[in-house]
């Protein structure tokens, strides 16, 4: 998706996480499965995401309203993911919800 861009305004929510090293084929099928979910939620838009070899990982997902993300907050399988991570898969996280007022885009070839 990293080439996309969204008519403005839009939101981002930028889920910034340091990972703990238990249960990490749990965790890869627990991201998977809110892949597909946030996909089917209204309002969801696009997600980028990037992982380092460190467990440093920045997710930011793109929305359409506010209202939107507090809908996927309060996702009841999200919610249950959420708390999983709080207490078995992230040493650290944070989330910052910004408003998109601008956004430019560019490409090369070759």
């Amino acid at each position: 998706m990293m080439n996309d861009t969204f008519p403005v305004p839009y939101y981002a929510v930028i889920f910034t996480s340091i990972r703990t090293s238990q249960e990490a084929e749990a965790y890869e099928q627990a991201t998977q499965r809110m892949l597909e979910r946030v996909h089917e939620q209204p309002g969801f838009l696009g997600v980028e995401s990037a992982r380092g070899e460190d467990g440093l990982g920045i997710t930011v997902s793109y929305w359409s309203s506010e209202a939107a993300i507090l809908a996927w907050k309060e996702n009841a399988e999200h919610r249950e993911i959420r708390e999983r991570g709080r207490s078995t898969w992230y040493r650290h996280y944070s989330v910052r919800v910004c408003k998109v007022e601008r956004n430019y885009k560019a490409e090369r070839s070759g």
